[in-house]
């Protein structure tokens, strides 16, 4: 492969990577609200239950010590690309700071935790449809 479409590839999985941090944070206060507003959309249960697993996967990696495989799979694309962990281009330069925070790994773990348990809550406070 060549540097230029590893490159390529490593900013592609990095937006994907941003996407789905944002549809599982930002879907939980859209589940609390909506359940209270009415909203029907909320409830539907491939959405929840997809969210749900997501949340379930990211907080297992965690209690593995694992990194998120999308992480690891850009890491490879930029060793690939020789850009290293971390490149120069505009949007891994971006959204790396968006996604990537320098904390204890404890903290990633404790975190991923409560938001997996508020997640888990959420079934019971907006119940999903059939």
């Amino acid at each position: 492969m060549s540097p230029t479409l590893a490159g390529l590839l490593a900013d592609t999985l990095l937006a994907l990577h941003v996407a789905i941090v944002l549809f599982v944070v930002g879907l939980l206060p859209l589940v609390l609200a909506g359940g209270a507003l009415g909203w029907r959309w909320v409830r539907h249960y491939g959405l929840r239950l997809s969210h749900l697993g997501l949340m379930i996967f990211i907080a297992a990696q965690t209690w593995l010590g694992q990194l998120c495989p999308l992480t690891v799979w850009e890491q490879a694309l930029r060793r690939t690309a020789g850009q290293g962990s971390y490149g120069e281009s505009f949007i891994e330069h971006w959204l790396s700071r968006l996604l990537y925070w320098d904390a204890p790994w404890w903290v990633f773990v404790a975190a991923y935790t409560g938001f997996a348990l508020v997640v888990i809550m959420a079934w019971w406070w907006v119940k999903p449809g059939r």
